[in-house]
């Protein structure tokens, strides 16, 4: 049988990283927004979104994909996903108007056998109360990463899917979509599956706020967790790919929303739920270590030093600040300047305080102390000892240790790294 066609609707960065990268398998695709003026700009290959290979992705399948922003267009669609990201606010709370809407305007557009799937991220409870006998509708757990996305819709672990009686055979066409993908499919009930990504993201929470609590105690007593991490790694029971780097807390949206989600739902279960508030006091203390480091190796004898900031997305190979440690930095430095460069995030995004640089080297000029905030790639490339001539002082806070130490020393530079 051809290849069923796949529709994705909702434009953000979850839906064109899945649907370019459906694309790729060889899959017609009808990618549908509202917005046309952001259509017209995707037909001229102009993506909203950063992510590596993205946009080569999409010059080499952009035969396979049609933007368009008429409902009619979805008629063509034999599998749908309604797949636009989910907004948070400040207490990590989703806000699901958006994915209502889409729903109103989307599912009657189709045809009657259309297989319709949720892909955004949804409260535990939110799909069974869309279950119709009008179609299909399923929910899939949704897993890509900021920095990772195209690796991860390509190469995917496995596809957790939802639905109203996981005994019941997946339709065909669905099913041809994620078999192409070369991965385990895991059925069960949508609750299941709804609370599969919540129990996901707390299980790469306690693992970061391991790694984080344990590199702070190695930087108190000599010891180094870079040494550690490997003895770790070997354990089949902890393992090779665990989160065990250790960060600035919990940034981007996604993980807090699900503890704030257990939060509340222990409450209502009336669940002890003391470790994951311990979890989110564990991520504000780690959001600090930047500003403790830098009162005090600097600020403490020099309050008025000049302070450059590189970084300020929250991780690597993204345009995201959401909760983002670096502008956590520049609100505890209060009225106090910083000039700040960042590959993607312009500074006008950082608050009235920051003073944006055309490269990394151009805000280090006449820094009493650098702070590298986030790990962009470019970073490692930075010659420690132009780093060393650009600055007035000698002093780069590292936490990911982006310079070499052995460069960093060799430049007459003091270094102050997460964990040792």
């Amino acid at each position: 049988m051809s290849k069923p066609t796949i529709g994705f609707c909702g434009l953000t960065h979850l839906g064109l990283n899945s649907a370019i990268a459906g694309a790729s398998k060889g899959f017609p695709m009808v990618c549908f927004d509202q917005d046309a003026e952001l259509i017209v700009r995707l037909k001229q290959g102009e993506l909203p979104v950063t992510e590596p290979q993205l946009d080569n992705l999409l010059r080499e399948h952009r035969g396979n994909i049609m933007f368009t922003s008429d409902l009619n267009d979805l008629q063509k669609c034999d599998v749908t996903y309604v797949a636009l990201d989910v907004p948070t606010d400040d207490e990590g709370k989703s806000d699901l108007t958006g994915i209502h809407a889409l729903l109103k305007i989307v599912e009657p557009a189709l045809r009657r056998d259309t297989v319709l799937v949720v892909l955004s991220q949804v409260n535990p409870g939110f799909t069974r109360a869309l279950d119709r006998a009008v179609r299909p509708i399923y929910y899939q757990v949704e897993t890509l990463i900021f920095g990772r996305a195209v690796e991860r819709a390509l190469f995917p672990e496995r596809y957790i899917v939802g639905c109203a009686d996981p005994t019941e055979p997946l339709p065909a066409v669905y099913r041809a979509f994620l078999e192409a993908h070369g991965c385990p499919i895991l059925p069960m009930r949508y609750e299941s599956a709804e609370l599969a990504k919540i129990s996901i993201n707390m299980c790469l929470v306690a693992s970061v706020c391991v790694a984080n609590t344990m590199a702070e105690i190695c930087e108190n007593l000599g010891a180094d967790w870079s040494e550690i991490v490997p003895s770790l790694r070997l354990d089949r029971r902890i393992g090779e790919f665990s989160y065990i780097a250790p960060g600035l807390g919990i940034s981007g949206g996604n993980l807090e929303r699900d503890l704030a989600s257990v939060i509340r739902m222990g409450e209502t279960c009336e669940t002890d739920v003391g470790v994951v508030r311990a979890w989110i006091n564990n991520s504000l203390h780690r959001k600090e270590w930047p500003y403790r480091a830098l009162v005090k190796a600097v600020l403490n004898d020099n309050p008025d030093a000049k302070i450059s900031i590189l970084g300020l997305a929250y991780k690597e190979n993204t345009h995201s600040t959401k909760n983002s440690p670096a502008l956590v930095l520049l609100n505890r430095l209060g009225e106090k300047k910083a000039t700040v460069f960042d590959p993607i995030v312009q500074a006008d995004q950082a608050g009235e305080n920051a003073i944006g640089s055309s490269s990394a080297l151009e805000a280090a000029n006449g820094a009493d102390v650098v702070v590298i905030m986030t790990p962009w790639p470019e970073f490692r490339e930075i010659s420690a000892v132009q780093l060393a001539q650009a600055m007035a002082g000698k002093i780069i806070i590292d936490p990911y240790a982006m310079i070499k130490g052995e460069d960093a020393r060799a430049s007459g530079l003091t270094q102050i790294t997460l964990g040792v």
